[in-house]
């Protein structure tokens, strides 16, 4: 429900996959897709005009983390403890979570800015300057909300279609085939308009399913679940109900290469990546450059 694709020019993504051994696979894209230009008129099927290719990884996103987890023991990689304070405590900085408190040499904070700046104190206070620019840092997709619908088969593809539908009307703005690498489970997933977060669940999956039979037919309305992601409702993705940020604003911003707290405190995530900012790619480039900085 998260971050999914990504391209070949993504080469920082793509090297650490190499390095961890994990796969990649095309975006399944071979076929028609169907487009909604206006309300008054049904989605046609339309020839998909050549593009670049976007791929996937075999096992899901999630498949990266996990082995990147593989590679620390239990007392190194602590879950479960959000930070409440960050203090600088003679020639360390003291962390309070929730549940403990730590001390370390360094601190890389690898959350949404503006999550920091609003779910973190920190003593002395950070300058300013950054908590302006963070506060006004947009998180990629914090808006969005992302559904799926899972199939027994794949029948779109039995059709020789792509799977994909773009529609102006909604509520599913785009929808692609999620299939898995092994060809053994079948999905459609994409993103529906942010404008139905105040809805229910089950008022989402109704006006999903019904645009998807609209467009599919009955077969459309034959699935197994239905899941969703309504990430301005994740509190460790959104900071608050603010939704004046443009997409990507402040992204990748030079302030967020500075350290701060007596070069002790650092900033490294996706959206303070100066390259690829707010994709994985960004995110693995801010984490080898911190890398370099910190261990020299």
């Amino acid at each position: 429900m998260g971050a999914t694709w990504f391209w070949k020019t993504n080469q920082h993504l793509i090297k650490l996959l190499e390095e961890l051994e994990l796969s990649a696979f095309e975006q399944f894209m071979e076929g028609p897709a169907y487009v909604q230009y206006f309300s008054n008129s049904p989605a046609q099927p339309v020839d998909i005009p050549p593009q670049e290719t976007s791929y996937r990884i075999a096992g899901g996103t999630s498949s990266l983390i996990a082995k990147l987890a593989e590679h620390l023991s239990p007392e190194e990689l602590v879950l479960g403890e959000a930070v409440q304070k960050v203090e600088l405590h003679n020639n360390s900085l003291k962390i309070f979570t929730t549940q403990n408190e730590y001390e370390a040499e360094k601190v890389v904070l690898a959350i949404p800015p503006r999550l920091i700046t609003r779910s973190i104190a920190f003593s002395p206070a950070l300058p300013i300057e950054i908590i302006e620019i963070a506060e006004q840092t947009h998180t990629w997709m914090e808006d969005s909300i992302k559904v799926a619908l899972i199939y027994k088969s794949r029948f779109w593809k039995k059709r020789s279609l792509s799977g994909a539908v773009f529609s102006n009307v909604g509520p599913v703005t785009e929808f692609y085939d999620q299939t898995n690498a092994k060809d053994t489970h079948f999905a459609l997933c994409g993103f529906m308009n942010s404008a139905y977060q105040s809805l229910s669940n089950a008022e989402r999956e109704e006006k999903v399913v019904t645009q998807m039979t609209q467009i599919f037919g009955e077969e459309a309305a034959d699935y197994l679940a239905y899941e969703e992601t309504v990430w301005s409702k994740e509190k460790y993705t959104k900071a608050s109900s603010d939704s004046s940020l443009y997409p990507h604003q402040n992204n990748g911003h030079s302030i967020f290469q500075k350290s701060f707290m007596q070069e002790k405190l650092f900033f490294a995530n996706a959206e303070t990546s100066p390259q690829s900012p707010g994709y994985m790619d960004g995110a693995v480039y801010a984490a080898n450059e911190i890398a370099k900085t910190i261990i020299g």
